[in-house]
């Protein structure tokens, strides 16, 4: 008879968590992870300060739980849909766009969480910064195997540096969503697109391809 009880339990303090981490990431896209606080949150959701503390134990905790979900919504609503394209320039290509799709939809109501945070740690060692910086350094490599697999399939010429082509997009890419916060443009989505497939037509084998 107590199984049905723990389940209930269990649940319920996996949607309570999830409530927090979600607030948390909204916050800290507009605050940064340092404007955490138990405090703060428990204020936000209602919920008192021990309650809350009793999900994560400390603000570090917090700051890195958060980082995880952020992670998560990142890759379930933005990445792994744009790699379900044809391999080769269609999925490269998509993964673009759905970054740029993802700057322009505010998946966090501060924009981007990586870029806010990331600038936020940049010059803060700790673990914080060191998981953020392995974060920020997956796209790049997620679009360094993807233009390789694009030299493979004879869309991109060979004679391609992977590495620096990948630097240019994810670079792009951290201007689009910084010009898109800072000016509310909706013409930066529509230049940075450009630029982008400017730089992956140079790229190409037939340079019309796209």
């Amino acid at each position: 008879m107590n199984a049905p009880t723990f389940h209930h339990r269990k649940t319920q303090g996996e949607q309570t968590r999830r409530a927090i981490l979600q607030s948390a990431m909204d916050l800290a896209s507009v605050d940064g992870l340092s404007g955490l606080s138990i405090g703060g949150l428990a204020k936000d959701l209602q919920m008192s300060k021990s309650g809350l503390f009793a999900h994560f134990g400390s603000k570090e905790a917090l700051q890195l739980a958060v980082i995880e979900a952020a992670r998560t919504l990142v890759l379930r609503e933005v990445v792994r849909p744009a790699l379900r394209s044809s391999q080769g320039l269609p999925r490269l290509w998509s993964l673009c766009e759905a970054w740029l799709h993802y700057t322009e939809r505010q998946l966090f109501r501060g924009g981007c969480f990586f870029a806010a945070t990331s600038t936020e740690f940049n010059s803060r060692p700790g673990l914080i910064r060191d998981r953020l910086a392995v974060i920020m350094a997956e796209r790049q490599q997620t679009f360094a195997r993807l233009i390789a697999k694009a030299q493979e399939t004879g869309e991109i010429q060979m004679n391609i540096d992977v590495t620096q082509l990948a630097y240019e997009l994810d670079t792009l890419l951290f201007g689009a969503n910084w010009a898109f916060q800072l000016y509310e443009d909706p013409q930066v989505i529509v230049r940075s697109r450009l630029a982008m497939r400017n730089r992956l037509q140079h790229a190409c084998v037939v340079p019309d391809h796209m």
